[in-house]
């Protein structure tokens, strides 16, 4: 007959069984059932993952059933209901092309003709224990205890009882395969007696977790009592939940100071006081949260090896030699002293010059972590200190937030454009970081989120600006100042070579032999296309030849591409900027200063003229206070000097005096542009040209001293780009001269001087003076019988001889 294997199931005759059928070769066997005399033979699979078992995956005892009912589901498989006829032994088994035909022997059931007294007894005990599993399992219906009674065969029983309780499949296997009666009665029992007791055992498991469940239900009932109750008489209440005992362990790990773990624990009890869901216990959560979550004992292992310092610094940056110098310092003093606090340096110059990028770069030599601020526009006291816990969405400060990303207590914190921190109503962000960039104070920094000292003492300080000039003074004064001045043509030649190149050619997918510049280019590109302190600019502009290149390779317009001076109109458009230069010879009432931008030096030219007036001082070119009361204390100078330098000594009555600085749209200001003013005015009202290969920069008073004056580097530059060949600079600047850079000194010649007396016969060339009233009046009013005195220019105690 048709044989269908049974997964985790067993029937016994005379019982009826309602199951699932999913698998083809078992559908197949039924449909085939069906079909004939509908007996088929089901038999219990040893494995039951095996989808197609073979006879030896197959227990050998099965039941011959009659099917009764067969329904077939939606979307596949049968429902089937059967009634076992009798026990029967598997032959063997052939595979037709859907279902197995089994051959099968049928096992006639062994009947009892008398009971003895020991049968009946088992038969009772059998009854009682089903009674008892039926009482305590709740899944036996009373029509089944019923059903049971009206059975007086043992072996009837025994098949009963185990097809109606929940054991293992291999149970009831085992009944199945015992043919005697008596010896079936008796595993029946012992099996029962088994599963009574698992389900006892079951039920007293159930018990105590539901009464463990009832106590945690009532202990929280309780305590929510008498947390109201505590609230009404103002008394403090201590509970160790599991929340707060794992905040209590966490706080003690970190092994903080007595006075904020102290702290700490009150906060935890505040919690626990907290009634559920309340607002102030997410505020308190948030608050124990952040302050777990700061890096309390957790350091970096700082790297004291100076070699490999230098060499990663040198790596990154072209030249800056005063801020490597002093990391190294730093480094070694490190070394021979562990304990010394972090340094607080203050990167100064103009933009693009690399202050940012070598602080990230200290952060990578020293192997610290980095955290960094951008302080520009920042201007509430809050954003540095934090706000108040009590505050809906308050949090830290951006100093405690930097420390928290970083996961370290001593990084690199990088503060960018200090000099553009601002102020209003809400406080002065410059004055909140007093306390932490004082050595002396940020081992114990108090932001007003956290309430409690955290130790900044191990954290280095790098903060960027452009200017001193913004930054307040109590905070200057806690920072070493480093000024890093402008880039020269090769500094910006070499850096563009070593770093920015590389970095675009790789950044626009291009290699080293598809794109090549030559010197002259990058030298032309620098002049003609940039106008910067710094490379930012320049990196720019060889972004821009990098994609044009792509665009030529991509389109095999060019497999690769060297370029040269005369391609950049290609790629880069018309130029830009006109290089600086002055004229040759002598020019009457012209002379060349020089001036500091924030994009480097520059040559600045002064022209003045002399008109009939009566006495005026006009002053064009967009000059602010401070150059204008220059050019006032110049004119007064003159005046002061006037027969000396050979000029009409009432000219400030019967002329006027126009003076002007070219480029009227650029705002100019300063003091350094004094002694060009001074020369320019005397040359234009006693004749005497001015030499154009002559530079000067120098604050004047009314007495001709010269002052000091700063920006020199970047000045002498832009002489030299200009083709000056002699600068001229106060006395005071002469130690200055030590940080120019040497391309530029070994050929510019300097002359310092202390009062402008000592450079007219240097700026001004005397000789040129037509001694005639008709050229130079101012000349001609000398009165003739002027004792020549000691002081006075040599040139011009000659021409007072020839008179």
């Amino acid at each position: 007959m048709p044989l269908l294997a049974l997964r985790g199931l067993s029937v016994f005759p005379n019982m009826l069984l309602n199951f699932d059928v999913e698998r083809a070769i078992s559908t197949g066997a039924l449909e085939a059932a069906s079909s004939g005399e509908r007996k088929i033979f089901l038999l219990a699979q040893k494995d039951i993952s095996k989808e197609s078992p073979s006879q030896r995956d197959l227990h050998s005892i099965g039941t011959i059933c009659l099917i009764k009912q067969v329904l077939k589901i939606p979307g596949g498989g049968m429902k089937v209901l059967v009634e076992g006829s009798c026990r029967a032994r598997l032959i063997s088994i052939s595979e037709e092309k859907k279902y197995y035909i089994a051959e099968a022997l049928a096992i006639p059931e062994k009947i009892l003709m008398r009971k003895s007294v020991k049968i009946e007894a088992m038969m009772r005990k059998s009854i009682g224990l089903f009674d008892t599993y039926a009482a305590i399992s709740s899944n036996v219906s009373k029509e089944t205890i019923l059903g049971m009674f009206a059975i007086s065969d043992p072996g009837r029983l025994s098949d009963f009882i185990i097809q109606n309780i929940y054991t293992k499949p291999e149970n009831k296997q085992r009944i199945l395969n015992t043919i005697d009666p008596v010896r079936r009665l008796e595993i029946t029992n012992d099996i029962l007696v088994e599963e009574t007791e698992i389900i006892t055992i079951e039920r007293q498991i159930d018990s105590k977790l539901r009464a463990k469940l009832e106590s945690n239900h009532r202990d929280h009932v309780l305590r929510e009592q008498i947390r109201v109750i505590q609230s009404e008489l103002g008394d403090g209440y201590t509970d160790d939940s599991a929340e707060s005992q794992k905040y209590r362990m966490e706080i003690a790990r970190l092994k903080l100071d007595d006075e904020i773990e102290m702290k700490i624990f009150r906060e935890v009890d505040k919690l626990e006081r907290q009634t559920f869901g309340s607002s102030e216990s997410s505020v308190i959560r948030n608050y124990l949260d952040t302050l777990l979550e700061l890096p309390w004992n957790k350091k970096t292992k700082e790297r004291i090896n100076i070699e490999k310092a230098r060499k990663i610094l040198d790596n990154d940056h072209f030249g800056l030699d005063k801020v490597k110098e002093r990391i190294i310092e730093f480094l070694a003093v490190r070394q021979l002293s562990p304990h010394i606090k972090g340094a607080i340096i203050c990167l100064v110059g103009p933009p693009g010059v690399g202050k940012t990028s070598i602080g990230i770069s200290v952060a990578r030599a020293l192997n610290r972590k980095l955290a960094r601020l951008s302080l520009g526009g920042v201007h509430d006291e809050a954003e540095i200190r934090g706000h108040r816990k009590t505050y809906i969405g308050s949090m830290p400060g951006r100093i405690i937030s930097s420390l928290k990303s970083a996961g370290s207590s001593n990084p690199l914190m990088l503060l960018d454009e200090i000099d553009k921190l601002g102020h209003d109503h809400r406080g002065d962000p410059a004055s909140a970081l007093l306390e932490a960039l004082d050595p002396e104070q940020n081992k114990a920094f108090r932001d007003n989120y956290l309430e409690i000292p955290y130790d900044l003492s191990e954290v280095m300080f790098i903060t960027t600006a452009n200017t001193t000039e913004t930054i307040p003074r109590p905070l200057l004064d806690r920072m070493e100042v480093i000024e890093l001045t402008s880039y020269t043509d090769n500094e910006k030649l070499a850096i563009a070579k070593r770093h920015l190149i590389p970095k675009q050619r790789k950044k626009h997918g291009l290699k080293g032999a598809e794109l090549k510049f030559s010197d002259a280019a990058l030298k032309e590109i620098i002049s003609s296309y940039t106008k910067e302190s710094g490379v930012r600019i320049m990196e720019r502009s060889i972004a821009a030849v990098c994609r044009k290149a792509a665009a030529k390779i991509a389109s095999h317009t060019a497999s690769s591409i060297y370029l040269t001076p005369d391609m950049l109109d290609e790629f880069l458009g018309v130029r830009k900027f006109k290089s600086e230069s002055v004229s040759e010879g002598a020019e009457v009432g012209i002379a060349n200063g020089l001036a500091w931008t924030t994009t480097g030096g520059s040559v600045l030219d002064v022209e003045v003229n002399v008109l009939l007036g009566t006495g005026k001082l006009e002053l064009t070119g967009n000059l602010g206070d401070v150059m204008k009361e220059s050019a006032q204390a110049a004119i007064s100078y003159i005046r002061s000097r006037a027969l000396i330098l050979g000029i009409q000594p009432d000219f400030y009555t019967t002329h006027d005096i126009h003076i002007h600085f070219p480029e009227g749209a650029i705002p100019k200001d300063g003091p350094s542009a004094g002694i060009t003013i001074c020369i320019a005015a005397i040359s234009a009202l006693n004749g005497a040209p001015v030499r154009m290969d002559i530079a000067m920069t120098g604050e004047i008073t009314l007495r001709g001293r010269i002052l000091k004056i700063g920006g020199l580097k970047e000045k002498t530059m832009a002489a030299l780009r200009a083709g000056i060949k002699t600068v001229i600079i106060p006395s005071e600047n002469e130690p200055d001269l030590d940080e120019i850079d040497q391309t530029v000194r070994n050929q510019l010649t300097f002359i310092t001087a202390e009062n402008i007396d000592e450079i007219l016969d240097i700026a001004l060339d005397f000789s040129a003076i037509k001694m005639g009233a008709e050229q130079n009046s101012a000349q001609s009013s000398i009165d003739e019988h002027m004792p020549i005195r000691e002081d006075m220019p040599l040139t011009i105690a000659k021409a007072h001889i020839r008179q």
